[in-house]
């Protein structure tokens, strides 16, 4: 499959320090909002698939790339189950309504990928309609491309030791427990069945028009960067000349206006004066 096949999985890399992560983090914070400047201006339509086990760090990498993101342009689709009506049309119906119009980005926090993952391992699909989806699925994507949109897939890569560690965090962390569901759990016993399906999705689903790019994300922080570098190293984005803008030195002075007493506003109480005890 793809392109460099390389892994660095059993060699466990020096730990990142946390200044060199964080200016790293900036800096391709900084070029995703020029990438994001150079798609409004020139009407592109990016589509990022992010594919992979639960708990592998898809979640936290979506958050990173559009940190300092405008919403209107930069959208994640992370769809829900299909609803009883959508489980009545045809398979690719409801992501298609999620691709982007011009001069917008969309990250797939999962993706059409469903049926190739859980849908086949679970049983939530027939065998004829995986087989279906792995056949048509490339035809998919090549008519997106002809069509112009840049379309990119991630595939995040977890070891098992790591999920598991992952899972139990989660577990014991009462900001983090929503994202350990029972159907997580179920891709702790069925490893090497899911494994079997990405080998399968792979084979017919890498293709020279549309390739999967692999990350292996058993150090989050490391994936993180290694993704969003990749990402913006395959797009040829330039800088936008912005309108400039010029501000007062100071507040313009009001005349007329006088503002409303404070006696007749409703604020919010200083929660934080309460936090500080005897210590103010």
């Amino acid at each position: 499959m793809g392109k460099d096949k390389k892994s660095n999985r059993g060699h466990r890399p020096p730990k990142l320090p946390k200044d060199v992560y964080a200016a790293e983090l900036f800096r391709l914070q900084t070029e995703l909002v020029k990438l994001q400047e150079w798609t409004k201006h020139t009407g592109a339509r990016i589509v990022i698939v992010f594919e992979g086990r639960d708990a592998a760090g898809k979640g936290g990498t979506i958050k990173r790339i559009t940190e300092y993101l405008s919403p209107r342009v930069a959208r994640i689709a992370a769809l829900p189950a299909p609803s009883d009506r959508e489980k009545g049309q045809w398979y690719y119906q409801r992501y298609i309504e999620h691709l982007p119009a011009r001069g917008e980005i969309v990250l797939f926090d999962r993706s059409w990928y469903n049926r190739a993952g859980v849908e086949k391992v679970m049983g939530f699909c027939t065998p004829q309609e995986h087989t279906l989806f792995l056949r048509q699925t490339p035809i998919i994507e090549q008519m997106l491309i002809e069509d112009g949109i840049l379309l990119r897939k991630y595939w995040f890569s977890v070891s098992a030791d790591e999920q598991l560690r992952r899972f139990h965090k989660r577990m014991h962390d009462p900001v983090r427990q929503w994202k350990l569901s029972p159907m997580d759990l179920e891709s702790v016993y069925r490893w090497e069945d899911y494994s079997r399906a990405k080998d399968q999705m792979m084979v017919h689903t890498d293709t020279p028009v549309s390739p999967w790019f692999v990350v292996e994300s058993d150090d989050k922080k490391r994936a993180r960067l290694n993704m969003m570098a990749h990402l913006l190293s395959t797009i040829d984005y330039s800088d936008v000349d912005r309108p400039a803008v010029e501000l007062p030195v100071k507040p313009l002075a009001v005349n007329n206006y006088e503002r409303t007493s404070r006696e007749v506003i409703t604020y919010v109480e200083d929660h934080v004066a309460g936090l500080f005890g005897d210590r103010q």
